[in-house]
């Protein structure tokens, strides 16, 4: 196991067994942080409202000297945020990664953020977390800028681009599935990584996957993991995440850059290509920083997400075989290898699974955001340049709207019950207001054309006492790879 992959395991441990105050050694960071039991959990405003606003200060607490709350983010993801929830309500502050944070927790308060009617919460919190790795990526952007890049990009993801992508998707797909090792325990999240980042390469980049792209992957991991590092400056010669990232976009951008002349000149219709040849009535074009910056972004968020859905949606399956078998029906029942976008929106099972994996597993752990000005959150106090933060996968857990919410039930998304739609910012996998994620439709294809050939080829087996372990450093991954026997079907 890697040093990064044991973090959470070595997390639990240090819970259960310091009673006073300790050095410990974290080999992902190379940090020895300062640690002891139930340090700064007395109740601290984050600040005082001003006088007469009639408005309530935001109470949290500081954690741990140093690292504050960041083991418990690392070691449990935002789960720990219920605790805190229940003792502050919907919206509370902690310290975690160096900084103070505000949880927009409840689905009020999510919305308040999400919406941003006031234009006081900016996309600049990103840069915190990842701005040194994805500098100027779509979902770094704010205001007009960001709407006319996104406009620009909207052309990749319009319906008749959609259908036609899902050919080459399908074809991909078809070309890697047959090829997994059958009865035996194959690791899952690697070889769906592997086909996802092998999709995203086709389709935006124009480019048939080989040798050089593969080799990308890593610096794609590194960049992605190194946000939520505890030493968050360069350090010479330590193999902090924060270094490994930094070198990993410098990794990505020679590649992308190297690119650039080439997608110039030609006359392809990939997105890459789209990005270098764009011009706005007025004469505007992309420079090669902006077209650099937005290849790296999109491949990170094209490959990722739906790789950590994918693998948690083969998980449920396998964990729940009653539920693999009813989507395995529904899919059989189509007649077809190769199913159309309205085909794969007709699998009623498979919807339901994709939804409830979602919930229980958000693709995207957190939506940042940076207060601009002094501002009220559901009647609090929140100060010009705090950090906010919406967690999906703690928010799909919180209201009265789900029943049972540790529970994996995929029926609570059918009729009559609808609990998604309990309220409208309660359920919120692919974020909400203006920075909705842009691929949104594109990725829920690609998942579902791929279980869609997974459960007509194969039958996805698990130990019945297997339990999934998500490592939470930043986006989740499985820690030990998630190994899943599949029995070719007939």
């Amino acid at each position: 196991m890697s040093a990064l992959s044991s973090v959470p395991r070595i997390a639990k441990r240090v819970r259960s067994s310091i009673t006073k105050p300790t050095l410990l050694h974290f080999p992902g960071d190379g940090l020895l942080a300062l640690a002891g039991e139930r340090v700064g959990t007395a109740s601290v405003a984050l600040a005082e409202p001003p006088a007469g606003s009639g408005l309530k200060p935001v109470m949290g607490e500081t954690g741990l000297p140093v690292v504050g709350k960041s083991l418990e983010m690392i070691r449990d993801g935002w789960d720990s945020s219920h605790v805190w929830h229940e003792k502050y309500g919907d919206v509370f502050w902690f310290r975690a990664f160096g900084t103070r944070l505000v949880s927009a927790l409840g689905p009020d308060a999510v919305q308040e953020v999400l919406q941003n009617k006031g234009k006081v919460y900016s996309q600049s919190g990103w840069e915190y977390f990842i701005g040194p790795f994805f500098t100027r990526g779509l979902m770094l952007l704010d205001g007009q800028e960001h709407l006319l890049h996104r406009r620009i990009m909207q052309e990749a993801f319009t319906r008749p681009r959609l259908e036609a992508y899902q050919d080459r998707i399908q074809g991909i797909i078809d070309r890697t599935v047959p090829t997994w090792p059958t009865d035996e325990p194959m690791l899952m999240y690697p070889a769906v990584k592997s086909l996802s980042l092998d999709v995203a390469t086709e389709i935006f980049m124009g480019t048939e996957p080989n040798e050089e792209t593969h080799a990308l992957t890593q610096a794609f991991i590194d960049a992605v993991r190194a946000g939520t590092g505890l030493i968050r400056t360069p350090v010479p010669l330590l193999r902090t995440r924060w270094n490994k990232g930094l070198a990993g976009r410098k990794v990505l951008d020679a590649y992308f850059r190297s690119q650039i002349p080439a997608k110039r000149a030609s006359d392809d219709d990939d997105l890459f290509a789209a990005l270098c040849h764009v011009e706005t009535d007025d004469g505007m074009r992309f420079t090669d920083d902006d077209i650099v910056s937005h290849m790296i972004f999109l491949m990170m968020a094209a490959h990722d997400t739906s790789t950590i859905t994918a693998t948690a949606m083969t998980y449920y399956f396998a964990k729940f075989p009653e539920w693999q078998d009813k989507a395995r029906a529904e899919s059989l029942a189509l007649g077809t290898s190769t199913p159309t976008i309205d085909q794969l929106d007709s699998l009623v099972a498979l919807d339901l699974v994709f939804k409830e994996a979602m919930r229980l597993v958000a693709p995207v752990p957190a939506l940042v955001r940076q207060a601009t000005a002094d501002t009220e959150l559901v009647g609090h106090f929140v100060p010009k340049g705090t950090m906010v933060v919406v967690a999906p996968g703690a928010v799909h857990s919180v209201g009265d709207h789900w029943v049972n919410v540790d529970e994996f039930d995929p029926l609570r998304y059918s009729e009559p019950r609808q609990e998604h739609k309990g309220h409208r910012y309660g359920f919120v996998p692919f974020g909400g207001g203006a920075h909705k994620c842009i691929g949104m439709a594109f990725g829920t294809n690609e998942v579902k054309a791929l279980l869609h050939t997974m459960l007509t080829t194969y039958e996805l087996a698990i130990p019945p006492d297997y339990e999934i372990e998500w490592d939470h450093t930043s986006l989740v991954m499985p820690t030990d790879d998630f190994p899943v026997t599949l029995r070719p079907l007939g």
